[in-house]
């Protein structure tokens, strides 16, 4: 019998059909061999020209960065196609964004995020974009499709503000999800308005925040202009990989091993205890593209 020859596309193509079952699969841990299991894709990309010398965000630059993640994570050439990979027209989606005053998410990224949504011929009125309130929320009380995307930074409760945390404003009682530092954040997202909804998750790291101390601490001495982002399917892998990185700017700007305080538990517990996703650097499939200075991992 004649062997078939696979081309370069149909072999990307397959494997991002492979990644998007398995963000299918997060919802159903069960369901997955951990022996079998292929690595998890996130794609790391920055540019140093995407922040100004003013720190403004340069939106054609930052949109150009999203476009290319997309198309390196489900292995296709055109940002639209990658959209219409994870997004149908008749989908609802609620771009669960994070409005933190000292550090929100980039309005040029949530514009960038819609765009692609609409560009995968969802309606406008279909589309919200939307932190705290989600709950009360038409678009996202409906919604069947969730994006997630907030900036990294420390955080006095749970080690750090994460992927995984950023779902908190979908319970009234963000308190209960509080104790043993965070632990069971994991836990959020098996709640009704979120499991299997996931398509997409954006963690920014374009002036992450490595240390801060007490609740809502924030100092521009503890940001730095790392330019970049995060993408992938499977939260924990997204931000196990962000937290790697803030660890190592600690070790880089204090000179020694300084722990992130607390720890953030919930990344690893999320993959141990909740089998949510993979925190083991070993099991992810880290693709660097762009800007290789002081990329730190």
């Amino acid at each position: 019998m004649k062997k078939k020859t696979i081309s370069r596309r149909e072999f990307f193509r397959d494997s991002a059909t492979a990644l998007a079952a398995g963000t299918l699969a997060l919802a159903f841990p069960e369901k997955q061999g951990a022996q079998t299991a292929p690595k998890t894709r996130v794609v790391l990309i920055r540019d140093k020209d995407v922040l100004d010398e003013s720190g403004a965000v340069n939106a054609i630059v930052l949109q150009r960065m999203l476009d290319d993640s997309l198309k390196t994570l489900f292995g296709e050439t055109d940002a639209a196609a990658a959209w219409k990979r994870i997004i149908k027209p008749s989908d609802i989606v609620g771009i669960k964004t994070n409005v933190w005053r000292s550090l929100p998410t980039p309005p040029e990224l949530e514009e960038a995020i819609r765009r692609g949504v609409l560009g995968a011929g969802v309606k406008a009125e279909n589309i919200s974009v939307r932190d705290r309130g989600v709950l009360n929320d038409p678009v996202f009380m409906k919604a069947t499709a969730l994006v997630n995307v907030r900036p990294m930074r420390t955080h006095d409760w749970s080690g750090l503000g994460t992927l995984l945390k950023n779902y908190i404003m979908f319970v009234p009682d963000p308190p209960r999800y509080h104790p043993d530092s965070c632990a069971d954040l994991a836990a959020l997202w098996q709640l009704p308005g979120v499991k299997g909804k996931t398509r997409l998750n954006i963690l920014v790291m374009l002036t992450p925040q490595f240390h801060s101390v007490g609740p809502h601490s924030f100092n521009p001495a503890y940001v730095w202009r790392y330019c970049g982002l995060l993408a992938g399917l499977d939260p924990v892998a997204v931000d196990a990989t962000g937290a790697r990185i803030i660890q190592a700017r600690r070790r880089e700007y204090f000179g020694a091993d300084r722990p992130i305080n607390p720890p953030p538990k919930h990344i690893g517990l999320a993959d141990t205890r909740h089998r949510l996703g993979t925190a083991d650097p070993a099991r992810i499939d880290l693709v660097r593209l762009g800007w290789t200075e002081g990329i730190l991992i």
